[in-house]
């Protein structure tokens, strides 16, 4: 199991913090996006693309009947994309729903100053990645009941 988003938060705040500008934190969330794991071929489908990212990105979710975790698998062509998926699966995959449904990742984003330095087309994929996350995970809350 994840640590707790928090202190997810907290660390991704300090590694950020370590770098002088934002052409080094660049680089970070690319280091990031190479560390995630390349979604199979066979999900990189129309049905999983992420509406309202220019750059083309797929996000799939699977929920363990077990324990309930839901997990997140995502991929982009972009690299600076997947690094901000890498971002968003520590601090939302392997999660119950109500983890994921409850937690608002925008101060964090707005703590490292994401928006600001992202391409405003960027930032927008960031926030269709977030919906979209929450949506998924909505869908199996709802199939549940």
């Amino acid at each position: 199991m994840p640590a707790p988003q928090q202190e997810i938060a907290k660390d991704l705040t300090e590694d950020f913090s370590l770098f002088e500008d934002w052409e080094e934190r660049y680089r970070y969330i690319i280091e990031l996006g190479d560390r995630l794991p390349n979604l199979a071929e066979t999900h990189r489908t129309e049905v999983n693309r992420v509406q309202g990212c220019t750059s083309n990105a797929w996000l799939v979710a699977a929920r363990d009947p077990q324990s309930g975790l839901i997990t997140f698998s995502a991929d982009s062509d972009s690299q600076i994309v997947r690094g901000l998926i890498a971002i968003l699966l520590m601090l939302f995959s392997e999660r119950q729903a109500t983890e994921i449904l409850d937690f608002d990742v925008a101060p964090l984003f707005q703590e490292l100053t994401l928006h600001q330095h992202l391409s405003p087309s960027r930032a927008n994929g960031l926030n269709s990645l977030v919906r979209t996350l929450k949506e998924l995970t909505l869908r199996y809350i709802e199939a549940a009941t």
